[in-house]
């Protein structure tokens, strides 16, 4: 894995979120369903709809965009990216699929229901994640700050800088709208951020340390917690993680305060 920081930098940076935000409501989880994961998936994007979820994968010459039955872990639809990119975050929109690159530059807009490849799209900077709501998407970059796109052009039209107790918190990396609030993985750590998208203020954590004991994995430095779905018509939160063996459907349960 090409984009690999220090345990330190990492522990450092969760460090810093922690202790600002010792006033943040933190929630931990009770694990309502666990479906199969395909170990192979390096979970890049994930999100649900309409029975099915569909999820993007990552590094480079492996990268793909898969529509997955929830209940098998079944791949039952494929498109493999060119190998020369390296895949990142998916979102949907008015029946087309939104695709980032990590250095590249380069998003491609594919049909949803086919994954045949539209047209192409240019943005500055690293691209890390998607989300939407009713408007507009968000994405990540790896940095504190959330870019704001118009879905129809996917021009930039604004950002949110996020922060806990006024300090930023980076490293956002897969991104969930969940009923008004985006969720956001914090990269090479096992927490979720619960973001206002109106102030770019951190509600909650979510703290997801003992859902799965990664060290036991191939390669625990890489292969974390990242990938974050929503069923808004049933209420059910998905988490899993880079070649997880497992999707979970947890439900937040809010922990005493310290």
């Amino acid at each position: 894995m090409i984009r690999r920081l220090t345990y330190l930098l990492a522990f450092a940076m969760l460090a810093c979120c922690t202790q600002a935000g010792a006033a943040i409501p933190v929630y931990g989880y009770k694990v309502m369903h666990v479906y199969p994961h395909d170990i192979s998936a390096y979970t890049e994007g994930l999100f649900y709809k309409d029975g099915f979820l569909y999820e993007a994968t990552g590094e480079a010459g492996e990268s793909t965009v898969r529509k997955v039955e929830l209940q098998t872990g079944k791949v039952l639809q494929r498109y493999d990216v060119p190998p020369q990119y390296f895949g990142e975050g998916i979102v949907d929109w008015k029946g087309k699929l939104m695709q980032l690159t990590w250095k590249s530059q380069i998003g491609f807009v594919h049909d949803l229901n086919t994954f045949k490849l539209e047209r192409t799209f240019a943005y500055p900077g690293e691209g890390w994640a998607l989300t939407r709501d009713s408007k507009q998407l968000y994405m990540s970059d790896g940095s504190s700050i959330l870019r704001i796109l118009n879905p129809d052009t996917l021009a930039q039209t604004g950002s949110i800088a996020v922060t806990a107790d006024g300090v930023p918190v980076t490293n956002l990396n897969e991104l969930e709208w969940v009923k008004g609030t985006i969720y956001a993985n914090i990269w090479l750590t096992s927490k979720i951020a619960l973001i206002d998208p109106a102030t770019g203020h951190v509600t909650g954590w979510l703290d997801l340390a003992s859902l799965l004991d990664i060290s036991q994995l191939p390669e625990p430095v890489n292969d974390v917690l990242n990938g974050i779905a929503y069923d808004a018509k049933h209420d059910r939160l998905f988490v899993t993680g880079k070649r997880w063996p497992k999707l979970f459907e947890i439900k937040l349960v809010k922990q005493p305060a310290p």
